[in-house]
């Protein structure tokens, strides 16, 4: 896997950019405007996503009493939030994709500078681990880069050319839609060891609980329709491993027990997410919600 590494590295950043390209095409200014005119909404998610989730992930570690490195893995992942693969859940549970788009990336901008702050209280307070020191302008910038601007560039090209972005849109989801699943393949395959040699062990189950508990509460603590509410519960599910995944190699130095477990917890916490999500759209192809 370390000599494909490049590849997938390329490849991830194609999904995400492809991702927030295709929502951008199929956002329209009055949409988002109606999205930010009541702050309730980007507040709650700013709740939820800061500090409801954070403090579950403690909760869910500190519940299944889970050793050191798993404990730091899944407060790291817990503490970060904007996770790219939000704005696809949306699309995957026919949801409201462009306010999950659009919470997603203020959530990224703002977990950027947040991430360190909650993990290192947390930590601290359960005595687990030093602190964490992260580059945030280097976080911000990637932000930026591969989320905020190409949605940017769809939501421009959708406002001055309409039946342009109408025509791009399928293709554009096309190579979200091809590029999620060699994403997830990839990593599933980089590091099934990791999985595999935590099988039995609580941190998997673990991963899915602070999953589905991530969904219910980005769902209650939103506004508007079902579909809405959902659509958020989806961005809470999903956590932004490049925060995570700098803390590893920063603070602790690549430790393997905890790239493991992290690695356990985000593609659990992704399994049970992507399920929910999958069935929330069955149930709408039928009509049922």
């Amino acid at each position: 896997m370390a000599t494909l590494q490049p590849l997938f590295n390329a490849i991830t950043v194609i999904f995400i950019a492809a991702t927030m390209f295709t929502a951008g095409l199929g956002a329209t200014l009055p949409a988002l405007r109606a999205i930010f005119a009541n702050p309730l909404l980007p507040l709650l998610a700013l709740l939820a996503n800061l500090v409801v989730v954070p403090l579950l992930g403690w909760g869910v570690a500190a519940l299944f009493g889970l050793p050191t490195a798993a404990f730091i893995a899944m407060v790291l992942v817990a503490s970060s939030p904007g996770g790219p693969f939000g704005a696809k859940l949306g699309m995957v549970q026919k949801g409201d994709v462009v306010a999950g788009a659009a919470m997603q990336v203020l959530l990224a901008a703002v977990g950027s500078v947040t991430f360190g702050l909650t993990a290192n209280a947390i930590l601290a307070a359960a005595k687990v681990a030093a602190g964490i020191s992260l580059d945030v302008a280097a976080l911000v910038r990637t932000v930026a880069v591969l989320q905020l601007i190409p949605f940017a560039i769809g939501l421009i090209v959708r406002h001055f050319a309409p039946s342009t972005a109408q025509s791009w849109r399928p293709v554009a989801a096309g190579v979200s839609n091809v590029t999620f699943l060699i994403v997830l393949a990839g990593m599933l395959l980089g590091n099934w060891h990791d999985v595999v040699a935590l099988i039995g062990s609580r941190t998997l189950l673990a991963g899915v609980v602070l999953s589905v508990a991530a969904f219910a509460t980005g769902t209650v603590l939103a506004t508007g329709a079902l579909v809405r509410r959902t659509t958020m519960g989806g961005v809470a599910a999903v956590r932004n491993a490049g925060p995570a995944l700098a803390a590893v190699g920063i603070a602790f130095s690549d430790t393997p027990g905890v790239l493991g477990a992290l690695a356990a917890v985000l593609l659990s916490g992704l399994a049970a997410a992507v399920t929910i999500a999958a069935v929330l759209s069955r149930r709408r192809a039928g009509g049922t919600t």
